[in-house]
């Protein structure tokens, strides 16, 4: 009896490694995909040449990158379900290269210094909070429900601000922001964890759980790296 036990706790703790190997190939990938694309594009010539009309205004083309990773997420995360892997994997990947071409716009306002250590402290705070939220006890469910009003509240803020254009608002937010962001990825995680060791879940489901997975941590570590850029950056 104890055999079967230890043979069938092997088994969950084996599955739950694959499932996270996936959720984190997936999220890596996409900060790989978006990460090459924002170096490339990130240049006062690709702006120009896409995102500038010939009067001097900003192209409909900016405003369908800037905007339409809204909505290839929400598809993703919404409707995955329904969806085949294989049209998941192509939204994904869509999404991925999107959000590098707009977040190429960090290169013409921030030095590579500065874009390289703010990237480093982003991860090492990730991490953290990831190791965190896999290894507590404590159930951040509640935590979680509160950090998404938090994070509603900051983006309606947010909205507000393009228009007060208020530096003391901006940096209220971005701090907020960081608090936000960390305690997200600390709650993500233990849901993943749960995730993974539930052996009922099919093949197929599981593939496409954990992309949704590391979709939603590459949207929290692109997140926590904007708002630690804007608190921390020195600007060209």
């Amino acid at each position: 009896m104890n055999e079967i036990i230890d043979q069938e706790h092997s088994f969950s703790k084996e599955i739950s490694r694959e499932f996270f190997r996936s959720v984190y190939t997936y999220m890596f990938g996409a900060l790989a995909i978006s990460g090459v694309l924002a170096y490339y594009c990130g240049t006062p010539e690709f702006f120009r040449q896409y995102f500038i009309t010939a009067a001097g205004g900003i192209s409909p083309l900016f405003y369908v990158v800037a905007f339409a990773p809204i909505g290839l997420g929400l598809i993703i995360q919404t409707a995955y379900q329904r969806l085949s892997y294989g049209t998941i994997l192509a939204l994904f990947i869509a999404y991925s290269a999107l959000m590098g071409i707009s977040l190429s716009v960090v290169f013409l306002v921030y030095a590579t210094a500065t874009l390289a250590s703010t990237f480093f402290i982003t991860a090492g705070a990730f991490a953290a909070m990831a190791v965190l939220g896999y290894t507590t006890k404590t159930d951040l469910t509640k935590m979680g429900s509160l950090l998404y009003m938090a994070f509603i509240g900051i983006f309606i803020a947010g909205i507000v601000n393009i228009f007060l254009q208020s530096d003391f608002m901006g940096f209220i937010i971005s701090v907020i922001g960081v608090f936000v962001f960390t305690g997200l990825t600390a709650y993500h995680m233990q849901k993943l964890k749960e995730i993974s060791h539930d052996t009922s879940i099919s093949t197929i489901d599981r593939q496409k759980i954990s992309l949704i997975g590391g979709l939603t941590l590459y949207i929290l570590f692109v997140n926590l790296f904007l708002t630690l850029l804007r608190l921390l950056g020195n600007r060209d």
